[in-house]
């Protein structure tokens, strides 16, 4: 392979694939941190009816949506496949059928351009999007990943080398997010129905529990979706407003107090918010006002850059290539890859 030997610099494009849940994405950064061109097409509407991911559907849909988004981010990058250098894709975690998909496409074009294939965390590539905005961020930082599947603090010591500070014991915050939106009749995706219908309630109409809230760096999501519900039981006209205004209070009060306890223990330069529950507005609002009375460096990721896309898979495979090399054609899909840690 002729073009393998190319070293990998600033000037290194790499195509990105995401297809592990029900967002199909191709986008093409440069150098690690230059997005070129980003085309993600969601799924949402496909499952809306059923109030959740069926993963069958999914699978479909990427296998009929895949091919025009990879055409799309090269025509939008205004290259010709040629310059191209590398092929990056997620292989874990998601759902396998979904993950497979892309998997499969990504390692054919690597193999048609004589390029190299890099199989991407993608729970690394969610730790990656906030330097294709800010490249500028420096280390250590703690990054705070909220996502449908998972509740994380993470330290970042160095490019792929990280610490798991705190993680949930059970429900991730976004799934609680799905379940409450779910018992109080609200549509799907159940993250941003909460948001929309908590502008209109109060955060204060009912005090729910804030599990573990000075103990330690872990989450707990179960207990207050409980509580949820049986408060709306015991109250059946309580308004619907002010139980989602309440229960996102009580989300965000546990998140951003631990994410600040956390940045002050390891001494990080800066903290993060990542992933899909990244995208809402009270966490975003509140997680701003804590770095700032804390004096530490708070960044925000785009709300394009929060939920799943290409262009962070591209990011993370560039320095996954540079460091690691590329990764071998016979690799699989990994539906419950974890992200490797520093003892």
């Amino acid at each position: 392979m002729n073009r393998h030997m190319r070293p990998v610099g600033d000037d290194t494009l790499v195509l990105g694939i995401e297809t592990s849940c029900d967002e199909t994405a191709a986008a093409l950064v440069m150098g690690g941190y230059d997005v070129v061109s980003s085309a993600v097409s969601t799924q949402v509407d496909l499952h809306a009816q059923f109030g959740g991911v069926v993963p069958e559907i999914a699978s479909r849909a990427h296998l009929d949506l895949l091919n025009p988004m990879v055409a799309r981010a090269i025509v939008e990058a205004g290259v010709e496949p040629e310059r191209i250098d590398a092929v990056a894709c997620t292989v874990g975690p998601g759902l396998i059928g979904a993950l497979l998909v892309g998997v499969s496409a990504a390692k054919a074009l690597a193999l048609t351009w004589d390029v190299p294939f890099i199989g991407v965390n993608h729970m690394e590539a969610h730790l990656y999007a906030a330097f294709l905005e800010d490249p500028t961020l420096q280390f250590p930082l703690v990054v705070m990943l909220v996502s449908g599947g998972h509740t994380m603090l993470i330290e970042m010591q160095d490019h792929g080398r990280y610490r798991l500070l705190g993680q949930t014991i059970d429900d991730a915050a976004g799934e609680a997010f799905d379940k409450v939106a779910r018992f109080l009749g609200l549509e799907y995706p159940g993250g941003p129905a909460i948001d929309r219908e908590a502008v209109h309630g109060d955060p204060e109409a009912i005090r729910f529990p804030r599990a573990m809230l000075h103990e330690g760096l872990d989450f707990s999501f179960s207990g207050l979706k409980t509580s949820v519900m049986n408060h709306v039981r015991k109250h059946p006209d309580v308004s619907t407003a002010d139980v989602a205004a309440s229960f996102q209070a009580a989300v965000v009060d546990v998140l951003v107090q631990k994410a600040r306890r956390a940045a002050e223990q390891v001494g990080a330069k800066g903290l993060v918010l990542g992933g899909g529950v990244a995208a809402n507005s009270l966490l975003r609002e509140r997680f701003l006002s804590v770095c700032t009375e804390a004096g530490i460096q708070g960044f925000l990721p785009s709300r394009a850059m929060c939920t799943d896309n290409a262009a962070m898979i591209a990011a993370a495979g560039w320095h996954r290539l540079r460091s690691d090399g590329p990764t071998s054609l016979d690799a699989g899909a990994y539906p419950n890859m974890r992200l490797q840690f520093l003892p």
